[in-house]
């Protein structure tokens, strides 16, 4: 049997507040937890896994998320996003695809708001 996709997961020293901001930002809700905080898994109301939060030393990596929404959302969804914790790293931008903002969350993980037309 080969390999499969489980599901996405982020590195943090601090799993209890980047659970709560992913939480918060992507409408899931905790499923799993080990060792007090040491891996907690978010799910979306489904109840299926979409984000492990493991302790672990921060790394920069080239893996993102992209969260989405509508046009007609993006720049409330964009404030909300911030409002929970996030830093914007450029000004949002319209593309062929739509408009987009590059984010990192409070420990500097990159993931993108994207709004596709």
């Amino acid at each position: 049997m080969s390999a499969r996709f489980d599901l996405v997961t982020v590195d943090s020293p601090d799993t209890e507040a980047i659970a709560r901001f992913w939480s918060a930002a992507a409408t899931l809700h905790e499923v799993e937890r080990e060792d007090i905080d040491r891996w907690i898994v978010l799910a979306d109301a489904d109840g299926m896994r979409r984000l492990g939060i493991q302790r672990g030393a921060i790394r920069a990596g080239s893996i993102h998320l992209d969260l989405a929404c509508t046009p007609a959302d993006f720049d409330d969804e964009l404030a909300r996003l911030v409002g929970l914790g996030a830093r914007l790293v450029a000004d949002p931008r319209r593309e062929p695809y739509g408009s987009i903002a590059n984010l990192s969350d409070p420990d500097g993980n990159a993931f993108d708001l994207c709004a596709y037309s």
